[in-house]
């Protein structure tokens, strides 16, 4: 088959690979219809995420139709049409029964890398590097998928994959930056970064009751999707300073809660981000932690941090003075997806939300290079590429 691989930094090509076997008696194999680049896929992209190899089989958001089934596979049969999420998750773990499925105890292969680096490992990730489990991901024409009687979610024939899709990452990772933020009516929720993950936080915190949304960036077509579900945003390029102006938006107090859907690659910041810059640039640093920052010193005494921004290992100058001082609660975490799915895609039958508005670009896999080159260019108002396996 068919498949993206990672073959560097900036090095990403599509090459003829082993088709996926049945290796579990739970396992499923799906021939997917439709797959996406995410933010996060950039990390690997620009070199920043530990323990790649060569031809690693990249993608964690991915859908398409069950194909073959294990033995012991009950829940699913041939023909189902199914999102992947992206945690792979057993089910019957202590985390998987407390609805934790992106903490799953039993999937992460290489849990010994973690361990290290983290001190207790989490669930195993597609395409996501050999620290997360070294599965192959789902930029595919086929994908494995473990634990297919607990992972997989069974959606309508009638539904476009880009309303669905984005169940698999984008869409419940900013409803879980959402949620962790304890809406309480009248709140006024600030989001950093309005890609995918960030649009769709704004537009989960409106759902969940926020009266005031604003979202902070430094791309204009970013800013004007963000303005289009009503919320009211900040370019940080233009501001004289962004936590200034969130104070004067919010009458000196500052926002009820921040969300930092941004995470490791922040850009801006003054000094301490031209720092950052460096430090990463020479391995002084993992992680630049710019948003990260800005959301500790902009929240609100006795407010909320909700980071959904991945980050992965060691970072500086962080003003964690503020946090414990001034009572703010921190929540975080990679998405539990599982935990998620099935009421949000009742939101979207039910007409509450379109998904499909952050698929700005759809491509054949074939050109899954240049879909990676415009997203991290973020070119041609690129909030989303979606590739299609079958053409």
């Amino acid at each position: 088959m068919k498949a993206n691989c990672w073959m560097g930094t900036k090095n990403m090509e599509v090459q003829e690979v082993p088709d996926p076997k049945i290796l579990n008696r739970h396992d499923a194999i799906v021939q997917i219809s439709s797959t996406a680049i995410c933010g996060s896929d950039l990390h690997m992209y620009n070199g920043l995420l530990p323990s790649m190899q060569r031809g690693d089989v990249l993608g964690h958001e991915f859908m398409g139709e069950v194909v073959e089934v294990g033995p012991d596979v009950k829940n699913l049969k041939i023909g189902d049409r199914v999102i992947v999420p992206f945690p792979v998750s057993c089910g019957r773990c202590y985390y998987c029964q407390q609805g934790w499925s992106s903490m799953c105890e039993n999937t992460n292969t290489n849990a010994w890398m973690q361990e290290a680096l983290w001190g207790h490992p989490i669930a195993g990730v597609y395409g996501y590097s050999h620290m997360l489990g070294a599965y192959a991901g789902g930029q595919a024409e086929y994908a494995r998928v473990p634990f297919a009687d607990f992972n997989p979610l069974k959606v309508p024939s009638d539904v476009p994959d880009e309303k669905v899709l984005f169940l698999t990452d984008a869409f419940p990772t900013g409803f879980f930056a959402a949620d962790n933020c304890n809406i309480q009516p009248g709140d006024t929720i600030a989001i950093w970064g309005a890609g995918p993950i960030g649009q769709f936080a704004a537009r989960s915190a409106f759902l969940l009751g926020a009266e005031r949304v604003i979202v902070i960036d430094r791309v204009d077509y970013r800013l004007k999707t963000a303005r289009e579900c009503g919320a009211e945003t900040i370019n940080f390029e233009e501001a004289d300073s962004v936590l200034e102006e969130l104070k004067y938006m919010t009458g000196g107090r500052g926002p009820d809660a921040c969300i930092d859907a941004v995470g490791m690659q922040a850009s801006g910041g003054g000094i301490l981000g031209v720092m950052d810059h460096v430090k990463q640039a020479v391995k002084l640093e993992t992680d630049r932690p710019i948003a990260l920052r800005e959301v500790m010193m902009a929240v609100r005494n006795g407010g909320t941090i909700s980071v959904v921004g991945d980050y992965v290992g060691i970072i500086d100058n962080v003003p964690f003075g503020a946090v414990m001082n001034r009572g703010i609660t921190m929540r975080m975490g990679q998405a539990p997806v599982q935990r998620y799915y099935q009421q949000l895609l009742e939101r979207i039958l039910e007409g509450q939300i379109d998904p499909s508005f952050v698929a700005t670009h759809t491509m054949p896999l074939s050109q899954t290079p240049e879909g990676y080159k415009l997203m991290d260019n973020k070119e041609d108002g690129c909030i989303k590429v979606v590739l299609k396996p079958g053409t």
